[in-house]
């Protein structure tokens, strides 16, 4: 059975995060759910007996801050879920400079941003586990998402990466890699783009288990790589994704 943890997840109050959230809280954890939209944020927090933080994790600043708040009202961060992304779908000649700095700022160095700023602590007292949500756009690429695949592919190296740096400090990091999964931010990229819809329905077409992902597809995954009993389970990349993806 898992013991109960602090955590901390960046984009809790959307879709996947949300769902997320609410599996960790189930778990018995208690969960720091920051997102850019505080209303958001605050009414999931309400829900699990949480706490809703404003987060923009392209700033530094806010990163730090939100952490020492999480610290200070909960105790240690113990699991830390870097969920916070955005993208459109865009061909990539089409694509410019501040487009690619947005996309790469949130996806990527955000992730990174907030790793370290929990990184320390974990290793200090020998115990965590870092989960970041990439997509499978970043295993096997994706059309009219080449910067998001690039960022999500580049999340999925970091990964790795700091699983083989921290395992000694019995820390764990793992990559979740959701498919074409039915949030809000699948219906703003629809909006954006009016290919973007025949692109959508191909894909969902392709899915072995013919339906499109929900967030409480990916949370179990979250919940399970979070626990005690995954801890022996690192530098590892799992796509969630009905089968649209197999390695």
């Amino acid at each position: 059975m898992s013991s109960a943890r602090i955590a901390f997840v960046t984009g809790g109050g959307g879709g996947i995060g949300g769902a997320i959230s609410r599996a960790l809280a189930a778990a018995g954890h208690r969960v720091a759910v920051a997102d850019l939209a505080e209303e958001a944020a605050r009414e999931v927090a309400k829900e699990i007996d949480g706490i809703g933080l404003t987060l923009d994790v392209t700033q530094p600043e806010a990163v730090e801050l939100a952490v020492t708040r999480t610290e200070r009202e909960l105790g240690p961060i113990d699991i830390c879920v870097n969920c916070a992304g955005w993208d459109l779908f865009i061909p990539f000649l089409n694509t410019d400079e501040a487009f690619t700095a947005k996309v790469l700022a949130i996806n990527l160095a955000g992730p990174i941003r907030v790793t370290r700023a929990v990184l320390r602590g974990m290793v200090q007292r020998r115990w965590g586990r870092l989960i970041n949500i990439a997509s499978d756009a970043g295993r096997v690429g994706s059309s009219l998402e080449a910067v998001y695949s690039g960022a999500k592919g580049g999340l999925i190296a970091f990964s790795k990466t700091i699983a083989r740096e921290v395992a000694r400090y019995g820390i764990s990091a793992n990559t979740i890699c959701p498919g074409l999964t039915d949030t809000p931010l699948l219906d703003e990229i629809k909006a954006a783009n009016p290919d973007a819809e025949r692109v959508l329905e191909a894909m969902a077409r392709a899915i072995p288990m013919r339906r499109l992902g929900i967030p409480e597809d990916i949370a179990p995954a979250v919940a399970f790589l979070a626990s005690e009993e995954a801890g022996f389970i690192t530098g590892q990349t799992l796509s969630v994704s009905g089968g649209l993806t197999m390695s």
